[in-house]
């Protein structure tokens, strides 16, 4: 069951708006293609645009130091990625990754904080976010420090699987590595334990959910606390 009931292709930061400032908003964005693995914005550099995905999964991800980093955040069609501008902030200490080629909202700064100044349904929304937002990245420096990669991982499908509104999606080990912030072979070790127990198929970087109920049992409990505070916070 996907994150999202309604159509694929619409935001729902977006549609939970008005239809007159749904509108407004829509019209002031540019619709982007954004590819994997592009970087639309760099760790300390100044925010130029905010992103609502549609059809796109942008990770946030925190650098550690010169050779490590972890993702602390996945935005699909349920959020945006700009927060600090929502807090008169102008940039970002994470990088913002694309993680699934497709399409997204594109605004520039200036014109989404005017936004935010005229709007008082979308400053409430966004607000909401901001706090759903902190709190998933609270929870995910918890479930990394607490909780078996092997979990981590089943958590980390759901919610890709979720956001993707797919079964069947491409990663890199490379790349799923530095999200989990563990080695490759750790990550080879905790996908083939799931696959062993017919949860998911893996190979060469393509991924497929075969049972999303299994999954949901060697997830640990994260991603339930997740989606229960977004549905509590912005329904």
């Amino acid at each position: 069951m996907a994150l999202n009931p309604r159509r694929r292709g619409a935001n729902r930061l977006i549609e939970a708006l008005p239809s007159h400032d749904r509108r407004r908003l829509i019209a002031r964005c540019d619709v982007v293609e954004v590819v994997f693995e592009d970087v639309l914005n760099e760790a300390d550099a100044p925010i130029r645009h905010v992103y609502f995905p549609l059809t796109s999964l942008i990770s946030v991800i925190m650098p550690i130091d010169e050779s490590a980093s972890l993702e602390v955040g996945l935005i699909g069609d349920e959020g945006m990625f700009g927060i600090p501008l929502a807090l008169d902030v102008g940039v970002s200490p994470m990088r913002a990754v694309v993680q699934g080629t497709g399409t997204a909202l594109r605004m520039d700064a200036a014109g989404f904080r005017r936004e935010l100044e005229r709007r008082k349904a979308l400053r409430r929304d966004i607000d909401r976010y901001v706090f759903v937002h902190l709190s998933q990245v609270a929870r995910t420096a918890g479930c990394t420090r607490f909780h078996v990669v092997e979990a981590r991982l089943a958590r980390w499908l759901l919610m890709t699987q979720d956001r993707a509104h797919a079964d069947s999606f491409r990663i890199t080990q490379e790349f799923l590595a530095a999200m989990l912030g563990v080695r490759r072979v750790g990550v080879t070790r905790a996908a083939g334990s799931l696959q062993k127990r017919g949860l998911i198929r893996y190979s060469r970087g393509n991924i497929t959910v075969l049972d999303r109920r299994g999954l949901k049992g060697a997830s640990c409990g994260c991603y339930k606390a997740d989606r229960e505070a977004y549905a509590r916070i912005l329904g």
